[in-house]
C-alpha cells in the first residue's frame, strides 16, 4: 500500500563550474544548514548557499547561489565530504588522503594536517568525549586497520588503532561501538574492549554494501537478496528484516521512514512495519543522503530534495484509505518538531476520533470501542447516528469538520436486520461501560435515556435496574418509550423515582389486577414492600384496603414492616390499625403477632384480643367436619403457646370459654396462670392421660423461680397419682413411680415417705430409695469435704501469722517513716509484709506498699 510521505524537488538542477565544456560531474555531498558542499571528479570542491523559499501554491521550491569553489589539484575525484560547523571546517577525502578545509572560503587549514591511505571515513554522531570543540572521526585504512582520531580546527589527533581481519569497506561509529563491512562479511568492534563480533557474510561482487546509523547503538546493513537487516551493538536484530530495492546505491534515515536509492527508483519504507509506502522514478542517481532530518539526492549533474510531506496529510490519507492501525502508528512516531504535547495530543485525539468511525462503520466494534474511549469522542457523536436514541431535548450538532461521512445506522445497514441489531448491541455495551466513568461525564441524563430505549425494546433485564436507581433519564420521552414498548412496570419505577408515586400505583394496581402485563413485574410482593416503606400515609391509606383484600397475610406488611427512622404518627398507631382491620381477620391476627412478639408490647387489650382470635379459630375449625386435622392441631398449638407465653391477658375470660369447649389441655395452662396446679394437674392426669406433659408443666411453671416452688409443683404432681380417693389409682402405681425415678432431686424424701401408700413394697421404690440415699450421702460427705478444707486453710493462715509474729520490731527515737521520713509520735504504726513500716495515716493503701508499689496476696492481706 502506497502512501504519498515525499516530494522530489529540485535543488540545483545543473551543475556549471569552469564552462560549458566541462565534464564536471558530482561525485559527493554535505548539506550543513544553508551550506550545501559539492565534491567533483575532476577534484572541484563547489560551495553554494542553498535556501528553502515556500510557494504561492503552498508547495517548497529552493533558492541557490554558488559562493564559491576549490581545485584541489590531485586530479582525483573527490570521495567524501563531510562537514563540522563546531569546527569550521570541512573534512575531505581525496586520493585517499583525508585532510581539512576552511568552510567558508574552501582554502585548506595551513597546519597540513592530513591521514593518508584513507579508503572511508565517518563521523561519531554519539561522541564518548564531551569536547564540543572537536569531533570524533573513524577511518578505514587500506590495510587491514580502523584508526580513531580526534579532530580540532587545525590538528588531526591520532587516539587507536583496531586490527580488522580484511579491509574495510564502509564503517558506521556509535558511541564505542563500531560496524564495518569487510571484503566478504560485516562484524561489529568495540574499540574501547578491542572485541570483534562477526555478524553476517554478503556477496561483494552482487551487493553493495552499506552501513547505516539508524538509532543509538543501532545499524541497517544491506545484506543479501536486497534484505535491509537491523544489527544493534549486541550483534542482534530487534527488528524484523526491510526488502529494500536491488541494486541499492544507497539508503537514509528520517523517522519513520528507511529512504534508498538505486538506479531506477528512490523506494520509502517505514520502519514501524517494514513495508514500502512510496516509489519514486529516478534516473541516473548517484548518491543519497540525510542532513539534520533532511533528504537530498544527486545524479552526475542536479541535486533533489526529498521534502517530507506534512505527518498530518500522511496520516490523513492514510485514514481515506481506511488503514487506520498504519495511520495512528504514523501518528504516535512521526516527527512532532515544533508541537507542544497538548497540540499534538489534540491533534491525535482527532486522528483517533476520525479512526474509531472508520472501524465502526467496518463492524470492528472491539477496535471501534477503544478508539472511542481513547480520542474522547463526545458520545452525543455517536447517538447522533442511531435515529430515534437521542433525546428530542438535545440540541447538538456534528463536530465541524466532520469526522466521518455516515449517514446513520440504517444507511450503513440497509435492510440488513441482523447488521443492525449487532449496531444497537455494540452502542448498549457502549454506553454500559462508560456510564458513570469519566468518559460519559456530563452526558448522564443523555446516556441513561438512550439505555433506557435500547433495554425497553428488547425487554432488557437491565432496565429495571436503570430505573430503579440513581437514573437520569428524561421523563417526558422515557415515558413515551415506555408505554410504546409495554413496559409498565419499568414505568411504574420511573415514576416512583421522580416522586410521581400514584402514578406509579395505578400501574402497579393494574399490573396486579390483571388489566395489563408484564413479565418483569414482580407482583403484589412488590407494591406491598413499596407501601411499607414509603413515608405517604395518604398513598398508604388509599390502596391498603385494596391490597388486604387481594391477600391479608401478604398486605399487613404495610404496617408490620414500617420504616424505623418513620416519625410517629396517629395514622398508624396500633389502635388505629386494629380498628382499620377488623374486617380483615387473618391481617388483624398478624398485625397483633407483630404488636406482642415482635415490638414486647405488654398491653391486657392486645394479649386478650390475639388470645381471642386464636380461640375463635380454633373453635371455627372445630365447628368444620370436613376440616384436616393437623389444621386443627396447628391452630391449637398457636393458640397453647399463646397462653403459656403470655401473662397478659384476661385468663378468666378466656378459661370461661375454652372450659365450654372441653379443650383441656388449654384448661390445663389456665388453670396454671391462676396458680390452681393442682386442677391443671389432674385435668392432665386424669383427662389427657399425658404423664409426660404433666411432669413438663412442674417444669414449665417454675421457669425463673426458685427450688423450693419447683418441689411443690412435683409433689403436688405426686399426689394426684396417689390421690386415694381415685377409683383408678391402680393404673397410677406406674407413673408415679417413673416420676419419683426421674426427678430425685426434686422431692423431699420424708414428704414422699409420709405420701406412698402402705401397700407399696420396698421392692417397688428401691430406685427412688437408692438415688436418695446416694444423694444424701454424697451431700453429707461433700459437707464433710468442705468442712475439712476450711479447717485446713484455718490452720494455714494461723501457722503464717505466728511466722510473722516471731520477728520482733523494734521501735525508737531513730525509727522514721518510710513514706514522709519522720519519726513516731505515738505507739500506733503500720508494718507491710515486705518490712516497710509507715504512720498510720501514711498507708493509704493496706494491700499496696506505698514505697515500691508491691501488691500483696490475700494470704499476705490476711497476715
Amino acid at each position: 500500500m502506497s502512501i504519498k510521505a515525499f516530494e522530489l524537488v529540485p535543488a540545483i538542477e545543473r551543475l556549471k563550474l569552469m564552462s560549458d565544456k566541462a565534464k564536471t560531474q558530482i561525485e559527493c555531498i554535505d548539506v550543513c544548514g544553508k551550506n550545501l558542499y559539492i565534491g567533483t571528479n575532476d577534484c572541484f570542491v563547489v560551495h553554494y548557499i542553498l535556501e528553502e523559499r515556500p510557494t504561492q501554491a503552498g508547495r517548497m521550491a529552493f533558492h541557490n547561489e554558488k559562493q564559491g569553489h576549490k581545485y584541489l589539484a590531485l586530479k582525483k575525484p573527490i570521495d567524501q565530504l563531510r562537514a563540522a560547523s563546531a569546527l569550521n571546517r570541512i573534512l575531505v577525502l581525496c586520493d585517499h588522503t583525508l585532510t581539512m578545509l576552511n568552510m567558508l572560503d574552501l582554502e585548506p587549514v595551513m597546519s597540513g594536517a592530513k591521514v593518508k591511505g584513507v579508503t572511508y571515513f565517518c563521523l561519531n554522531d554519539n561522541p564518548v568525549r564531551g569536547n564540543p570543540f572537536s569531533v570524533e572521526v573513524c577511518v578505514a585504512l587500506k590495510k587491514k586497520q580502523i584508526q580513531l582520531y580526534t579532530i580540532t580546527e587545525d590538528r588531526i589527533i591520532h587516539v587507536k588503532d583496531v586490527s580488522i581481519p580484511e579491509q574495510a569497506i564502509r564503517i558506521g561509529i556509535d558511541g564505542h561501538f563500531i560496524c564495518a563491512a569487510l571484503a566478504s562479511q560485516y562484524c561489529m568492534v568495540n574499540f574501547e574492549t578491542g572485541q570483534l563480533q562477526d555478524l553476517f557474510p554478503y556477496d561483494s561482487e552482487s551487493t553493495k554494501p552499506v552501513v547505516k546509523r539508524i538509532s543509538k547503538e543501532e545499524f541497517l546493513l544491506s545484506g543479501p537478496s536486497a534484505l535491509g537487516m537491523f544489527v544493534t551493538s549486541e550483534g542482534i536484530s530487534q527488528r524484523p528484516p526491510m526488502q529494500l530495492s536491488d541494486n541499492l546505491l544507497g539508503v537514509s534515515y528520517v523517522h519513520p521512514y528507511i529512504v534508498s536509492l538505486n538506479d531506477e527508483f528512490i523506494t520509502v519504507h517505514s520502519i514501524l512495519d517494514q513495508q514500502q509506502k512510496q516509489a519514486i522514478p529516478f534516473q541516473g542517481g548517484a548518491n543519497i543522503g540525510d542532513f539534520d532530518g533532511r533528504v537530498f539526492i544527486s545524479s552526475a549533474k542536479e541535486i533533489y530534495a526529498l521534502v517530507p510531506v506534512a505527518w498530518e496529510k500522511q496520516v490523513q490519507a492514510l485514514l481515506a484509505d481506511k488503514r487506520v492501525q498504519e495511520a495512528l502508528d504514523l501518528a504516535k512516531n512521526a516527527n512532532h518538531a515544533g508541537l507542544s504535547k497538548d497540540k499534538f495530543l489534540k491533534i491525535y485525539r482527532r486522528f483517533q476520533q476520525q479512526a474509531a468511525f472508520i472501524e465502526f462503520s467496518q463492524q470492528n466494534f472491539d477496535e471501534a470501542k477503544e478508539l472511542f474511549k481513547g480520542g474522547k469522542v463526545d458520545v452525543r457523536e455517536l447517538l447522533s447516528l442511531y435515529p430515534g436514541l437521542m433525546p428530542s431535548s438535545s440540541n447538538f450538532t456534528r463536530s465541524i469538520p466532520v469526522l466521518h461521512e455516515i449517514a446513520d445506522v440504517n444507511n450503513l445497514c440497509k435492510d440488513n436486520e441482523e447488521m443492525k441489531k449487532d449496531y444497537k448491541k455494540f452502542l448498549r455495551n457502549y454506553l454500559e461501560e462508560i456510564r458513570g466513568t469519566k468518559d460519559g461525564h456530563g452526558f448522564k441524563q443523555v446516556i441513561d435515556t438512550v439505555l433506557l430505549k435500547l433495554y425497553a425494546e428488547i425487554n432488557w433485564p437491565e432496565l429495571i435496574p436503570l430505573i430503579a436507581v440513581d437514573t437520569g433519564c428524561d421523563l417526558k420521552e422515557s415515558v413515551e418509550w415506555l408505554e410504546k414498548y409495554e413496559r409498565y412496570h419499568a414505568l411504574g419505577l420511573l415514576f416512583k423515582y421522580h416522586g410521581e408515586n400514584d402514578k406509579a400505583m395505578q400501574i402497579w394496581s393494574r399490573l396486579v389486577n390483571g388489566e395489563i402485563k408484564d413479565e418483569l413485574f414482580p407482583g403484589l410482593e412488590f407494591v406491598v414492600e413499596f407501601l411499607s416503606n414509603i413515608n405517604d400515609p395518604e398513598l398508604v391509606w388509599k390502596y391498603v384496603d385494596w391490597a388486604l383484600e387481594k391477600d391479608q397475610e401478604l398486605s399487613v406488611k404495610i404496617f408490620t414492616e414500617r420504616p424505623s427512622n418513620e416519625p410517629p404518627t396517629e395514622r398508624f398507631r396500633p389502635e388505629t390499625v386494629i380498628d382499620y382491620l377488623h374486617r380483615f381477620p387473618k391481617a388483624v391476627i398478624a398485625y397483633l403477632e407483630y404488636l406482642i412478639f415482635q415490638k414486647k408490647l405488654e398491653k391486657e387489650k392486645y394479649h386478650t384480643h390475639l388470645a381471642v382470635l386464636y380461640l375463635d379459630s380454633v373453635l371455627q375449625l372445630m365447628k368444620n367436619n370436613n376440616v384436616k386435622k393437623e389444621h386443627l392441631d396447628n391452630a391449637r398449638s398457636k393458640l397453647r403457646h399463646m397462653l403459656q407465653l403470655s401473662n397478659m391477658y384476661r385468663v378468666q375470660l378466656i378459661l370461661g370459654k375454652v372450659k365450654e369447649q372441653d379443650m383441656h389441655a388449654e384448661c390445663a395452662i389456665l388453670y396454671g396462670k391462676l396458680e390452681e396446679h393442682d386442677k391443671a394437674m389432674k385435668i392432665l392426669v386424669h383427662k389427657l392421660k399425658d404423664y409426660v406433659a404433666a411432669e413438663n408443666y412442674c417444669f414449665v411453671n417454675s421457669q425463673g423461680k426458685d427450688s423450693t416452688y419447683r418441689k411443690r409443683l412435683f409433689h403436688i404432681l405426686l399426689g394426684v397419682y396417689l390421690d386415694p380417693s381415685n377409683e383408678r389409682k391402680d393404673l397410677l402405681v406406674t407413673p408415679a413411680v417413673e416420676l419419683l425415678n426421674r426427678n430425685v432431686t426434686e422431692f423431699d424424701t420424708a414428704k414422699v415417705l409420709q405420701l406412698l401408700p402402705e401397700n407399696w413394697s420396698v421392692q417397688l421404690v428401691k430406685q427412688f430409695l437408692s438415688q436418695t440415699v446416694r444423694k444424701s450421702m454424697n451431700f453429707h460427705r461433700t459437707i464433710r469435704i468442705e468442712r475439712m478444707m476450711s479447717r485446713g486453710e484455718n490452720l494455714w493462715v494461723k501457722e503464717a501469722s505466728i511466722q510473722m509474729q516471731k520477728s520482733p520490731i523494734q521501735m525508737n527515737d531513730d525509727k522514721m517513716c518510710a513514706v514522709c521520713n519522720r519519726a513516731f509520735s505515738d505507739p500506733t504504726f503500720v508494718r507491710y509484709p515486705n518490712g516497710i513500716i509507715t504512720h498510720v495515716h501514711c498507708a493509704k493503701n493496706k494491700h499496696v506498699c506505698p514505697v515500691t508499689g508491691k501488691l500483696f496476696s490475700i494470704c499476705s492481706k490476711n497476715s
